[in-house]
């Protein structure tokens, strides 16, 4: 049997069903939601069905309120796998909210962002709260814990001081953080990520979406790939994609939809008229995005790609109420990353280099004395020491900063 690898995220999940009626979990397929409803300890006492099983898949579909229903006489708490395949059935969870709501009656998970598809999140609203699994982060990976340096770095200004580390090798951002490739060694990579994407395209995609030619949204996935870490441009995907930008922007959403891409919008708390205000684009794992597109001159990108994911599934699990953003004046700064919380914030600019570069935090410094709420400024680099570069601004390495 595979050893489970408890999810950071467990803590604020248990915490919700405490108290809301209904807690959804989603996140794209094969980040480990099945294996965490299934495994996690606090998780074994409810009633699990998964809609990936065919006769609860046709009786969910025939009677979703009748399903439901029957469901709830019979069990106090009920999780339900894959419940975007029947959304009808959450017609019949609102209706059941509407007359008597029971702290953690059910949990749902999904392999599709509710709040993206029409109809179901208003289906809920006011009835659930809804959380992301990313993939594996290295805390995850490692067992780490500790309290994150990112969550210590906002409460208190300083970067923790930490000796012992790992640094990021490339090969842990071609492989990523979905489980079956993180923590197997001895899978054929390649074959895996063929297979998933296989998988996505003709099971997820075409059950979630009517689209006309496969082969065309295919070929955008893959142009998205080469942009991951930029500043989004449907106009310029959808030219290099042979299709229009109406079309470009819906195929765009239903990646976003099922999570295989997000977008990081812009940080504009800043007094500046010049500010970048499109959002920038990341493949969720970054062991995907090299697979779609093995590129030599991507490698800074697809860097950054795995410290974005690392930061994100930190920042959900540590910090769900903090927010992140990205800065950019058009033409002159650019800081990768600006994560806030109660109205405090930090500035973090990555670089895949091993040396350090002062002109590397010029647009630090310029985010720092623009932003009276930026409590300090990283530079995240692969090298070795933790430096004090300027006031409020310091060097990390990048094992240390997702550490």
């Amino acid at each position: 049997m595979t050893e489970y690898w408890p999810r950071s995220i467990a803590g604020q999940i248990v915490k919700a069903l405490e108290t809301m009626p209904v807690v959804v979990i989603t996140g794209m397929r094969q980040t480990g939601k099945s294996t965490f409803l299934l495994k996690q300890e606090e998780l074994k006492d409810r009633y699990y069905i998964s809609f990936d099983d065919f006769e609860n898949f046709e009786a969910a579909k025939m009677d979703p309120a009748g399903f439901i229903q029957s469901l709830c006489r019979k069990h106090e708490k009920i999780t339900i796998d894959e419940a975007q395949k029947i959304p009808e059935i959450l017609t019949a969870i609102k209706i059941i909210m509407d007359r008597e709501r029971v702290p953690g009656q059910f949990l749902l998970s999904g392999s599709a962002n509710f709040s993206l598809i029409k109809g179901l999140k208003e289906s809920l609203a006011g009835r659930a709260i809804y959380y992301n699994m990313y993939p594996l982060t290295r805390r995850e990976i490692n067992r780490s814990t500790n309290k994150s340096f990112l969550k210590s770095l906002l409460e208190t200004g300083e970067p923790a001081e930490i000796n012992v580390f790992e640094p990021v090798q490339y090969d842990d951002v071609l492989k990523g953080g979905m489980p079956s490739v993180c923590l197997d060694t001895t899978i054929n990579r390649d074959l895996w990520f063929k297979g998933y994407e296989q998988t996505y395209l003709e099971r997820d995609i075409i059950g979630f979406s009517q689209i006309a030619n496969i082969i065309s949204f295919r070929n955008l996935m893959h142009l998205a790939g080469l942009r991951t870490g930029k500043i989004i441009n449907i106009s310029d995907l959808a030219r290099d994609a042979k299709i229009n930008a109406v079309t470009a922007s819906r195929y765009l959403s239903l990646l976003e939809a099922s999570f295989i891409v997000y977008l990081l919008n812009p940080y504009l708390n800043n007094r500046s008229s010049r500010l970048i205000k499109s959002p920038k684009l990341y493949f969720t794992d970054s062991g995907i995005a090299s697979f779609l597109n093995k590129s030599d001159y991507l490698e800074g990108s697809l860097f950054e790609t795995y410290i974005a994911q690392n930061i994100m599934g930190i920042i959900s699990s540590d910090m769900p109420y903090a927010t992140v953003g990205f800065w950019n004046i058009q033409g002159r700064h650019e800081v990768d990353f600006i994560i806030e919380s109660d109205r405090r914030c930090v500035a973090i600019e990555v670089k895949m280099t091993t040396k350090l570069n002062y002109r590397d935090i010029s647009s630090i410094k310029t985010f720092l004395e623009t932003t009276p709420g930026c409590i300090a400024g990283l530079f995240a680099y692969n090298g070795e020491k933790s430096i004090r570069l300027a006031d409020k601004i310091w060097a990390v390495p990048s094992g240390v900063l997702i550490s």
